[in-house]
């Protein structure tokens, strides 16, 4: 296993072992760190068949820890969120505002990934344009299943939903994921295009 591999992994587990002990409620923290656990499952399966590239490993990581902070305290109870709401002045704790910028910011990422080293698109153009409305897609069904999980159960509604009494949540939620979507496909596309260059040719010259 690669070293990068082994810190990822060190990382993510650390993390998450800390997350899980005494957090504000179990059945929100599950419900956070559910796709936290999903996605590390899926990369352990593919890092040989089709390994990404280290901006995309990073980011991912970056969004696991997001959302394992938001599944230990609850998004509308992280300190952070806290500390930024009392040195700005803020009405509520915007912690989750971050996660939904992530939410937008690495699935883009990861779709422009795989579309431009499966030679999905032809056109750039037209691969953004499906980027962002997938992104935005993943963002409005996961305010569904929020929706879903609160009629559902009444003891994690109010942690798991997190609006805090803000009745524009779910369209800022979405906003900031479109947001997260294009800063993904404008500002890195140069950087992530040297990196995944990199990468086929480090497949090609073991191929």
């Amino acid at each position: 296993m690669r070293k990068g591999a082994i810190i990822w992994a060190l990382v993510f587990v650390a993390v998450l072992l800390w997350s899980a002990i005494n957090p504000h409620d179990y059945p929100t923290w599950g419900l956070e760190v559910a796709p936290a656990l999903i996605g590390a499952a899926i990369l352990f399966a593919t890092r040989n068949s089709f390994p990404l590239t280290t901006l995309t490993y990073v980011l991912i990581l970056i969004h696991c820890i997001i959302l394992i902070v938001g599944g230990h305290y609850t998004y509308a109870l992280v300190p952070l969120g806290e500390y930024a709401r009392e040195l700005f002045d803020l009405s509520r704790n915007n912690y989750d505002k971050l996660g939904h910028i992530a939410q937008g910011f690495v699935p883009a990422i990861i779709a422009r990934e795989l579309s431009l080293r499966l030679r999905v698109f032809k056109s750039r153009a037209w691969m953004n344009f499906f980027i962002v409305g997938l992104v935005l897609g993943i963002s409005a069904f996961y305010e569904l299943i929020e929706w879903w999980v609160a009629l559902l159960s009444d003891d994690a509604a109010d942690s798991f939903l997190g609006t805090q009494g803000y009745i524009w949540d779910t369209q800022s939620d979405m906003f900031m994921a479109l947001v997260g979507a294009l800063v993904a496909v404008t500002v890195l596309a140069k950087w992530h295009d040297r990196q995944i260059n990199a990468l086929e040719h480090t497949e090609s010259a073991h191929n």
